[in-house]
């Protein structure tokens, strides 16, 4: 590839699926099931999770938005009936394979064009490993990626680079040669102390405002990416 890009690692959430649509849903269930002994409790739980109920939105700053499901499940247990940490990760990631993905855009379409381009891609998600690959086999695109991690894969979880820099060892890249792509500052930090380029999407809670300090570029979302691809290319 010119300029060196033979690589691209993607988030998933707010990157391949559009975060508000998808995971409003997601919590939306998760915070009703958890205080259905108490729906008092409900506004006061939407709050701590930075979750606007009326909307089905995250406020900037969320909880949810970057963090790994152990983080939420936290903030979450105070709430709950059942106090087992592993019980509650259990039922969220049950609500979360449950739950159909929006795509931001036709993701068999895109990887295919990818592909084409023989760019080798990876996930890297604060996700589990386990509902990742549940959302991507639902979405099938799971072919596409030789390298799949989540925050329990074993390399850590963003914004540590490990889980960046597990994907170039696995596919014999250089940092150098890489992109990471993702919706949140802690993809892109994790991009720049991988040693990657970077960029933002849009198709997250996070505004163009909040990204472009710590993106090479920013994207209204992944669709964008082969016009953006062909541009180096001709730059």
């Amino acid at each position: 590839m010119d300029l060196n890009v033979a690589g691209i690692i993607f988030d998933k959430d707010g990157t391949l699926f559009d975060f508000n649509k998808t995971w409003g849903a997601i919590t939306k269930t998760i915070i009703e099931n958890e205080c259905a002994h108490d729906i008092s409790q409900t506004p006061v739980l939407a709050d701590a999770l930075g979750f606007d109920q009326d909307g089905a939105v995250f406020r900037p700053g969320s909880i949810v938005i970057a963090s790994t499901a152990e983080t939420v499940a936290e903030a979450i247990l105070p709430f709950t009936l059942d106090q087992d940490k592993d019980a509650l990760i259990d039922r969220m990631t049950q609500a979360t394979s449950d739950t159909p993905q929006v795509q931001v855009t036709d993701l068999q379409d895109l990887f295919s064009d990818l592909r084409r381009r023989d760019l080798k891609l990876g996930i890297a998600t604060n996700d589990g490993e386990a509902p990742a690959r549940a959302n991507l086999a639902q979405a099938n695109v799971t072919d596409f990626f030789g390298f799949i991690a989540g925050y329990d894969s074993g390399f850590g979880e963003k914004p540590a680079p490990g889980q960046l820099l597990a994907f170039c060892e696995y596919e014999n890249l250089k940092p150098a040669e890489c992109v990471m792509v993702g919706d949140s500052l802690h993809d892109l930090h994790a991009g720049r102390a991988a040693g990657m380029r970077t960029v933002g999407v849009l198709t997250g809670p996070a505004l163009h405002a909040e990204l472009s300090p710590f993106a090479d570029f920013v994207l209204d979302s992944i669709a964008d990416l082969p016009n953006w691809l062909d541009q180096l290319r001709n730059a």
